[in-house]
């Protein structure tokens, strides 16, 4: 039986443990985890193309972008790769692309994850599980358990940023006397402590700015006409990239300059698909831009209070002073754009139609 024939005689079923849909072109990272749940578990059909809106109906998928190229690019991450068969299809009328996955005889991992079907939903088998020091600094714990929880339904560049800052949360767990010898609530003495400070926090910020990049690539992927705009591409830049994935992924992240620069404001103005979200007031603005702004000190100036800071600090500070922050102060930070990406991600998913995991 043909690829075509397979989707036929299942497409607009339920989702279950052997079928899965997509409304939207996912990342490549997004795909590989679905057809390494298929494999482990009893093999499966991935539909690119159905929404679930208003009920089960092919939608089509838009051809302005290559899913097929992205599919090579997910089954890349696959470890050992499993046997698929993909391609476009068509369907009254519309034009569909499937990912057929076989049963594997050995373990798939993406990664060095193991995705598994539990009905028809994804779960990992192999989860990483932070235990933190017994009589530690009891919001370490707190805002891990809270990161958790963001994870659910969350796009794959959200998934990647709550990872990463857990990461850091059992650094700071690990390195109490080095980061707060005395008390979370007090700055360290010790000047190892207070270089690695400034580190975790730079980190915190830095990928908060790579989740905007990456968000905005997963809602140019799911709507290609977001990424037509009168700006001009220069066609060396164009010429750089392999493919199509690789381009957006660098135009995501050109994206940011602005950002990096501590200009808010202006990114938001300049990126319509997040201006658009409603999610970013005034206030929330001027705090952004104002953690940017510790985030310079640290990443340029070794702490060390400039001209620049003073403008968003004007009575805190004095010029030439060390700047510094307590662990109590640096969770605050983190929990603050934490809530920030989740309202984002919340935001995009329904307006782009963006997958989860």
């Amino acid at each position: 039986m043909t690829l075509q024939e397979q989707v036929a005689s299942i497409i607009l079923q339920p989702e279950s443990e052997i079928l899965e849909y997509k409304a939207v072109l996912p990342p490549s990272k997004s795909i590989a985890q679905i057809i390494c749940s298929f494999a482990n578990t009893n093999g499966g059909i991935l539909i690119l193309g159905v929404t679930e809106i208003g009920g089960l109906k092919a939608a089509g998928l838009s051809e302005d972008f290559r899913a097929t190229s992205i599919t090579h690019k997910a089954l890349d991450l696959l470890s050992p790769k499993p046997i698929v068969d993909y391609g476009y299809i068509a369907y009254n009328g519309k034009k569909l692309f499937a990912i057929k996955v076989d049963k594997s005889s050995s373990t798939i991992s993406v990664e060095g994850k193991i995705f598994i079907r539990n009905g028809a939903k994804i779960t990992q088998s192999n989860p990483t599980i932070n235990t933190f020091q017994v009589g530690g600094f009891s919001k370490i714990s707190s805002l891990n358990t809270d990161l958790e929880i963001l994870k659910i339904n969350s796009t794959d560049s959200k998934l990647k940023l709550l990872e990463h800052y857990q990461s850091i949360l059992k650094m700071i767990d690990t390195l109490k006397p080095l980061l707060y010898p005395e008390s979370p609530n007090e700055f360290t003495s010790v000047k190892e402590g207070k270089v690695l400070s400034r580190i975790l926090f730079s980190s915190i910020v830095d990928n908060f700015e790579t989740y905007l990049s990456d968000i905005l690539f997963e809602i140019y992927l799911a709507k290609p006409e977001t990424l037509k705009s009168e700006q001009t591409v220069k066609v060396e830049d164009v010429l750089n990239c392999s493919d199509i994935q690789e381009f957006i992924t660098f135009w995501a992240r050109q994206k940011i300059g602005k950002l990096q620069k501590g200009s808010v404001k202006g990114f938001i103005s300049d990126n319509k698909q997040i201006k658009d979200l409603g999610v970013i007031n005034k206030t929330t603005e001027d705090e952004i831009e104002r953690i940017l702004q510790i985030r310079h000190l640290y990443s340029h100036r070794n702490g060390i209070v400039d001209d620049k800071f003073l403008k968003y600090y004007p009575t805190s500070y004095s010029f030439g002073v060390e700047h510094q922050m307590s662990i109590d102060e640096i969770l605050d930070k983190m929990n603050y754009l934490s809530d920030i990406i989740n309202k984002i991600d919340k935001a995009a998913i329904t307006k782009y139609t963006l997958s989860t995991i």
